[in-house]
């Protein structure tokens, strides 16, 4: 190594979470153009960067030095450091592996044992310290703190310690020198230490940005992460603006007179020489019985999984199979592997946790599936194994599974249980700070007015991954705005300046790791938020260090379809078993060709809903197909397919061998797998090499290309193809790679939809009541369920105490409101109370104040539990209850301690023993309906036993208001009229300082914003006002995802009334009539039926879309054009499908 005259050995990069500037690549480049071929890396307790710091140095031929500072102190006598113990400073450097093994270490017991910031004992340092080189930490440090407070004697003590402890040639004591005057008293002291007892001196900068000019972005930085503004004084201040790398010519001039300091950086950087190996795998080992091998005993336990599956007269082409794809997995040595995962699977399906069909790729393997850790027949669905493991390149396996979101956590336990505390954690991931969230952050820390950071804010397209340099190019408002402000110029160019750096670390949402050693031998740890311990390398680090992750995705729709098997079961009396469920329902199909799929996995959004119709799926093949059309790209061939699936369209193909491989998606490569399958029918490939064309091909690079393109001609010639079509085939999979999908991975979601869909349309009761208990967090997905269960006719039930559980409950074809749904009750307080109402119902207030515990269930819960209604039945009106409560809890607490025996004032004054609770008076008059509907909204987040717009549904169907959850089936620009209640008013002015207004804006279904630009506003200010209803007229408009309105005219709901009352004329019905109702003649009779029982004014028409014709029918089949008929004809005919228009 030819290194400068000087290296720098303490370095925070941007892993020092919000207390440094220095991002890795340009802080190593840096380090290059000055000339230094070392650098070391030590960021604060951390080691987060060492990977990606290791890997950047080696591309730019620098040496990397990998070390950590650490907070070290004195174990307390008690055991336990106190919330204040903060420690010292101490710089670790790996010399060799064993150094940095023992680094890992150390830095983990650190995180693990230190309880309220990572703290490490000085005692463990004891036999960990082999390869480590530290530096005293300088000021920061034990011995500089006690220099600067002038207990040399002392500090001499504690420098021979560390001495003894890290060896004489391993141990240096730190000076730096960034122009403050207690540096320069330290300094001094220092050398003097350094003479008295022959420790080296050691010369640093703790490098936190990498130029002086970067000092004002680090300092916004430190206030960010304290929560503070620049201007606050009762904050972390960097004095000077000496902390960025400098030159080793500017560290000579700082330490001129002592040139053994500087040195001592360059000997330390010849002596740290640690080689990572990265790129190996390090697989973990199962636990087989005695006298077995990994794959001797797979081989066995799938022999076993094949007859479960196939019967003992498994297909001879399936027994090839599975002998094949046994034969790569031990080839590959990845036999231990799939026994982890079937052994964690089985434990979970032994307990009843809802185990997903598959995930991913990994549903192509059979070996996954006689393992039962798939449930999609790979044989059946022509996966393909290669897509999944290809023996042709070899890659680590990849086996997600989704568990019950609520349960997943037991499988995790149980694998810490079986592989050890030490061997098994979870997966580190680094929340940075995107475009949006950099702007709002350096905009607080510069205490500029929120509403001008709101402001910029919100011109930065609502784009997954936009960058600040990105919005200003894509945006002119952004641009003119930062032009035109020097204070919008200054928050730009800062914000651009910390955007991308890593903010704050969790826990990833799925990765766990399992080693076959103590993880700290690989992977330093720390523990997360739930206890469990975490890695400090992020995923793509663990992958270069070889330990094989496993993802155990938490799955909502699976605790979804558990919960309604159970309800089921105990309801209905019927047993299912999803796993055996056969896919031809014609009911569940038709609910999937009207798009009937509110809460159904993957099938709910408005755009999906629209492909639903088009494509009308009528079997299991038509889901998984629409699935993977539904993205961008292969969404442009929905048309095409529909109108080929129902023969309005012929299927070609380019030549007959394609039709085998195409025929169940009409003539379209939708799939991965099919590119496979045409390159080994037409080329003659292995599923492996086919494997690598499909890779190869979606990369889209020139040389890649052309290189498979000759393979591919060359083996189609071979199989007696002609050139010119062997050229046409591969254009076509070239054109198709980026759209295709992953087959596996559609068709094991598709079976989860199925899933859903089934018990939807078999059993709407119990699946609308899981479907609700799901959405319980989401106050607005819970008021767009029970809008489903209204349109079905389930009537939902409010909150009752002696008859709600904690969750959504079925009672005798309805559904209740459970307990947990109301705001201010906790789980623990709705326990106590279903445990005391085991022994017998509630008779009234006093009578639930004396028998539930005031500790748990206290005041505050006990009145929102009488102003959700869950006290109703009980005797007395909400208002009474909430009048007496306090004398009937103080009454019920005397009454307890007089149980108890305690005495107390009253008995001592010769009272009686007996108390007669107090009664609820029956004078007091109840809240008003409108009060009653706020309260209820307030505490369960929904108007539930009315709504304040229910008064004006007559209006709202004579005029054709969109309900607001149906928004998003418009498109952007389209002409829009809405209804609801004001529920939130955000005015703000203009650059040009004329008022505006963005309107939350609720109905009984769901809230929109509503945008209300100034020359609007003016005319209808003031409307805008907390409760008010009103009428919308505008357009939608998408910002990305998101939509909103912008309104053109806004007008009070009963002006609107009282105008259409003076000029009423019975609207007219029309009724849409699909192709696929025309032709079914039980949904027409169905029709007529209620047609002529709803005798009314309003005349018919109904449109026949296929036809493109009206026909009004004649004046008996006139129907009265209320909310329940429409609900009645859509669920005959399907949503959407009736509009009313006045005359």
């Amino acid at each position: 190594m030819n290194t400068s005259s000087f290296v720098h050995l303490h370095v925070h990069s941007e892993y020092s979470l919000l207390e440094s500037a220095a991002r890795i690549r340009p802080l190593v480049r840096r380090a290059k153009e000055l000339g230094m071929d070392a650098l070391a890396i030590t960021d604060s307790s951390a080691m987060y960067g060492i990977i990606p710091f290791y890997k950047a140095c080696r591309e730019e031929g620098v040496k990397p030095i990998l070390g950590v500072q650490l907070q070290v102190a004195d174990r307390p006598d008690g055991g336990e450091w106190s919330r204040d113990e903060k420690g010292y400073s101490l710089v670790l450097l790996a010399e060799d592996m064993e150094g940095y093994r023992n680094m890992m270490w150390l830095l983990s017991q650190a995180h693990l044992e230190g309880r309220h910031r990572p703290l490490l004992a000085k005692d463990r340092l004891k036999g960990h310290t082999a390869g480590i080189i530290a530096l005293s930490g300088a000021q920061n440090g034990e011995i500089g703190t006690l220099l600067y407070e002038g207990q040399i004697e002392k500090a001499v003590v504690v420098a021979r310690e560390y001495a003894d402890l890290f060896g004489e040639r391993n141990f240096f004591l730190e000076i730096q020198d960034h122009l403050q005057e207690e540096q320069k008293i330290i300094n001094q002291r220092t050398n003097d230490v350094s003479r008295m007892t022959g420790i080296p001196l050691v010369a640093t900068n703790a490098v936190r940005y990498l130029r002086e000019s970067d000092a004002p972005v680090f300092d916004v930085l430190l206030a960010i992460g304290e929560g503070k503004t620049v201007e606050d004084t009762d904050r972390t201040v960097y004095p000077t603006r000496e902390y960025y790398l400098k030159s080793p010519e500017e560290m000579s001039e700082l330490f001129i007179f002592l040139p053994e300091a500087l040195e001592n950086t360059v000997h330390i950087a010849q002596r740290c020489n640690v080689e990572l190996p990265l790129g190996e795998s390090i697989l973990p080992r199962f636990p087989v019985p005695e006298g077995q091998t990994a794959d001797g005993y797979l081989r066995m336990i799938c022999e076993e999984g094949l007859v479960l599956r196939y019967g003992k007269q498994a297909d001879s082409a399936v027994r090839e199979r599975l002998d094949y794809e046994l034969d790569v997995i031990s080839r590959m040595g990845f036999a231990d592997y799939f026994l982890i995962v079937w052994d964690f699977i089985r434990y979970a399906r032994e307990r009843g946790i809802a185990v997903g069909p598959g995930r991913g790729s990994a549903a192509g393997s059979l070996v996954a599936y006689v393992l039962q850790i798939t449930n999609i027949d790979p044989v059946k669905y022509k996966l393909l194994f290669e897509r999944f493991l290809n023996p042709e390149r070899i890659s680590m396996p990849d086996i997600d599974v989704d568990f019950s979101y609520e349960r997943r956590d037991e499988v995790i336990d149980y694998v810490v249980h079986k592989y050890g505390a030490d061997r098994v954690a979870q997966i580190i991931t680094f929340g940075t700070m995107a475009a949006r969230a950099a702007v709002r952050d350096v905009g607080r820390a510069l205490a500029i007015p929120l509403s001008t950071v709101d402001r910029i804010a919100r011109m930065i397209p609502a784009e997954l991954g936009i960058t600040l340099e990105r919005a200003l190019a894509k945006s002119r408002a952004l641009r003119q705005a930062v032009e035109e402000s020097s204070q919008a110029q200054e928050l730009m160019e800062l914000a651009r300046a910390v955007e991308g750096l890593p903010r704050h670390a969790s826990t990833h949402a799925a990765g766990v790791v399992i080693s076959r050693n103590p993880l700290t031998e690989y992977v330093p740890l720390q523990q997360g938020h739930d206890g469990h311990a975490l890695t400090q390398y992020a995923m793509e680090a663990l992958e270069e260090v070889g330990l094989l992750k496993m993802d155990f995705l938490g799955l909502k729709n699976l605790t979804l379809l558990e919960q309604t098997v159970r309800l089921v079961q105990e309801q209905e009396g019927i047993a299912l078993d999803l796993n055996t469920l056969a896919l031809d329902d014609e009911r569940t199909y038709r609910l999937l060709s009207d798009a009937d799929t509110a809460g159904i996995f993957q099938l709910e959004s408005p755009g999906m809903r629209h492909v639903l119709r088009e494509v009308k799926p009528s079997t299991f093949e038509d889901i998984v197909a629409v699935l993977a059309l539904f993205r961008p790209g292969p969404m442009e061939f929905i048309p095409d397919f529909a109108a080929a699936k129902h023969g309005k369209k012929q299927v070609t193909y380019l030549h007959p061998v394609l039709e085998p491989i195409l025929k169940d998606t009409y003539g379209f490569i939708l799939y991965q797998e099919q590119i496979m399958q045409i390159a080994s029918a037409v080329a003659g490939f292995t599923l492996g090499e086919a494997d690598i064309l499909r890779r190869a091909v979606s990369k889209k690079k020139r040389e890649l290309l052309q290189e498979q393109r000759e393979k591919f001609v060359a083996g189609a010639l071979k199989q007696g193809y002609e050139e010119a079509l062997a050229h046409q085939l591969y254009d076509m999979i070239v054109r198709f790679a980026d759209y295709g999908f992953n087959r596996s991975h559609s068709a094991a979601y598709a079976m989860i939809a199925y899933h859903m869909a089934y018990l939807k349309t078999n059993h709407p009761v119990s699946f609308l009541a899981a479907l609700l208990t799901m959405a319980q967090g989401s106050a607005e997905k819970v008021a767009e369920y029970v809008e489903e269960c209204k349109r079905r006719s389930i009537p939902v039930l409010g909150p009752d105490i002696n008859q709600s559980g904690i969750n959504f409950v079925v009672e005798e074809g309805k559904i209740r409101f459970g307990l947990a749904a109301i705001k201010n009750v906790g789980v623990q307080a709705i326990r106590r109370i279903l445990e005391e109402r085991k022994k017998r119902p509630f008779t009234g207030l006093p009578d639930f104040c004396l028998r539930i515990d005031q500790r748990v269930c206290n005041r505050r819960v006990i009145e929102a539990l009488i102003k959700s209604g869950a006290m109703d039945s009980l005797t007395g009106n909400r208002a009474a209850l909430l009048a007496v409560l306090d004398k009937t809890l103080e009454w019920a607490q005397r009454s307890r301690r007089r149980a108890e025996g305690e005495q107390i004032d009253f008995l001592l004054e010769g009272e009686s023993t007996e108390e007669e609770a107090p009664a609820v008076p029956d004078d007091i008059p109840d809240f008003g309906q409108k009060e009653k509907l706020l309260q209820e909204k307030e505490l369960i987040g929904l108007y539930l036993s009315g709504h304040p717009l229910d008064d004006y549904q007559d209006v709202c169907r004579r005029f054709s208001f969109l309900p607001l959850s149906r928004l998003r089936e418009k498109k952007d620009r389209q002409p829009v009229r809405l209804a609801g209640m004001v529920v939130g008013v955000r005015s703000i002015s203009t650059r040009h300082g004329q008022p505006m207004a963005f309107v939350q804006l609720e109905d009984q279904t769901s809230r929109v914003e509503v945008v209300v630009f100034p020359g609007v506003y003016q005319r209808v200010a003031e409307l805008l006002v907390k409760g008010k209803l009103v009428a919308v007229e505008g357009k939608a408009n998408y910002q990305d995802d998101e939509i909103k309105c912008i309104a053109d005219r806004i007008k009070e709901l009963e002006e609107i009334r009282q105008t259409s009352v003076q000029q009423e004329k019975p609207p007219t019905v029309f009724i849409k009539i699909e192709p696929a109702i025309e032709e079914d003649i039980s949904r027409l009779q169905n029709l007529q039926q209620v047609l002529r029982e709803e005798a009314g004014e309003s005349p018919v028409i109904l449109y026949y879309a296929a036809k493109r014709q009206s026909v009004q029918l004649a004046q008996e089949y006139n129907i009265c054009a209320t909310n329940e008929i429409v609900r009645k004809i859509e669920k005959i005919i399907g949503d959407g499908l009736v509009i009313i228009k006045k005359q």
